[in-house]
């Protein structure tokens, strides 16, 4: 049994927590998430605090019991505090706009490429630096339009001109020169 699974979530202030039909509603300041349950999977509310349990005969939900403590978690934190990913674009005329409900980014090809920005994502461009935030209430919506805008220009390994995240650390290779320069001395 997942050991994840039976720590229980702990509810801060201003956060309600309720189950309703295999549903669990999170609502708090910053908005409201919904999660399906698996059958099998029960989630209880006592004294603050949320528990999750499995069914007792039923051993092929161990994986998924601590992906919804988890997932529980990560809505409960969602609600009261928000989630943000930095992104930094960098190389020579490499930037990013906002226009209107949609991010461009002029990231080296022949034209601006546009990004619809879901619904529940916040997305800030830095005017002075070259940095994306993308926030939201929801962890894993969050994190998918970050790795999506991350994958319209991938760091190459030559220069380093691409899109990463804030504090990536990209391996860099030798060029052709400094391969060639070396191989040829004994």
């Amino acid at each position: 049994m997942s050991r994840i699974g039976k720590k229980p979530v702990s509810i801060p202030e201003k956060v309600k927590v309720s189950v309703d039909a295999g549903m669990v509603l999170v609502d708090g300041p910053l908005g409201k998430l919904t999660y399906k349950l698996v059958d099998g999977i029960k989630v209880e509310v006592k004294e603050g605090k949320v528990y999750v349990s499995k069914a007792e005969n039923r051993n092929d939900l161990s994986a998924i019991f601590g992906t919804t403590r988890a997932k529980i978690n990560n809505m409960v934190n969602g609600v009261s505090k928000g989630f943000s990913k930095n992104l930094e674009i960098s190389g020579v005329g490499f930037k990013g706009l906002m226009q209107g409900n949609k991010l461009s980014l002029t990231v080296g090809f022949s034209h601006p490429v546009l990004v619809d920005i879901p619904q529940g994502i916040k997305v800030n461009v830095d005017a002075k630096q070259p940095i994306i935030t993308v926030s939201g209430t929801d962890k894993e919506l969050v994190g998918n339009f970050a790795s999506k805008i991350r994958k319209i220009k991938v760091p190459e390994p030559y220069k380093g001109t691409g899109i990463k995240y804030q504090g990536e650390r990209i391996i860099r290779k030798a060029g052709k020169s400094a391969a060639g320069a070396s191989a040829g001395k004994k």
